[in-house]
């Protein structure tokens, strides 16, 4: 089944994609995991003895967008970065999609079962870290430790004027809609050009639509058992970064949160790439 509607918009994206990943400083094993959901590609790097970390880019963003942080983290984990389900990316789309949060988490399931990972960190980055954070609450015994970036509507709501700038591209999204957002968030901050140029030709890629989990409430907060970390920048138009972090204290006191001055929601993970790896290897142990 072809993603595309044309082979012009395939190849531009593909070509893209392959464009950003050779920016991972390290040999790639790429790995195919088969699942009753489709084909998940995966992009792992580190020792293969390495305790295992899985990351999950924002939306849009495809696994090549750690390019700025494998390296540190490869030193001793064994890194796995997912293009989710449904999402741009390598990964392909079978004849059981995701539609539910069940199935969300029954292919998180499957993909880690076929890794051999029986317990994970997992770092994810908005929708990602939306993802990570149902898996964790999903599967407490499976999920070491959890750092969530910038995390959308886990802990709070987001702003209404991102939600009204986002509004055009949820309901056609087109490239110049993608560059428009995502220059409009990060008040212009020079991004590697490359991986803005592979977001913005993930508006052609046929998308599902996806499966947002809904934020925790009440006890729920109480079965997860990983050390959390949760890491907001500090300009994000997404939301307001000091008050969900009053909300993060709330509901999970011994959580660790950090405030990354000078960044912005977009701009994570590629900026502030050396705070944030620092961050990221204190968090994960």
């Amino acid at each position: 089944m072809s993603r595309f509607r044309d082979s012009s918009a395939a190849d531009g994206f593909f070509t893209a994609y392959e464009r950003v990943l050779s920016k991972w400083p390290l040999p790639i094993d790429t790995i195919d995991v088969e699942s009753g959901y489709g084909t998940t590609r995966v992009n792992a790097v580190g020792p293969l003895d390495g305790t295992p970390v899985v990351l999950l880019p924002g939306g849009g963003a495809t696994s090549t967008v750690w390019f700025a942080n494998v390296a540190a983290l490869a030193l001793g984990y064994r890194v796995f970065a997912i293009d989710p389900m449904g999402e741009p990316g390598r990964s392909i789309v079978g004849q059981k999609p995701i539609r539910t949060v069940d199935d969300l988490m029954c292919w998180f399931d499957q993909v880690l079962e076929t890794l051999e990972v029986t317990r994970t960190s997992m770092v994810g980055h908005g929708y990602g870290a939306m993802m990570a954070l149902a898996y964790a609450l999903h599967r407490p015994e499976r999920v070491r430790a959890l750092v969530l970036l910038d995390p959308p509507s886990c802990f709070a709501g987001m702003r209404l004027a991102y939600l009204l700038h986002a509004v055009p591209l949820l309901v056609r999204p087109t490239r110049q809609r993608m560059r428009s957002l995502i220059r409009w968030e990060t008040q212009k901050a020079p991004l590697d050009a490359d991986w803005l140029d592979l977001t913005e030709r993930g508006t052609d890629f046929p998308s599902a639509k996806p499966v947002v989990p809904r934020r925790p409430k009440g006890n729920r907060w109480a079965t997860l058992a990983a050390d959390v970390t949760v890491v907001f920048a500090g300009d994000s138009k997404v939301h307001n970064s000091s008050r969900v972090a009053d909300a993060v204290e709330t509901v999970l006191p011994n959580a660790h949160t950090v405030i990354l001055a000078g960044s912005s929601h977009h701009m994570l993970p590629m900026l502030p790439a050396g705070e944030l790896d620092a961050v990221l290897l204190s968090a994960l142990g």
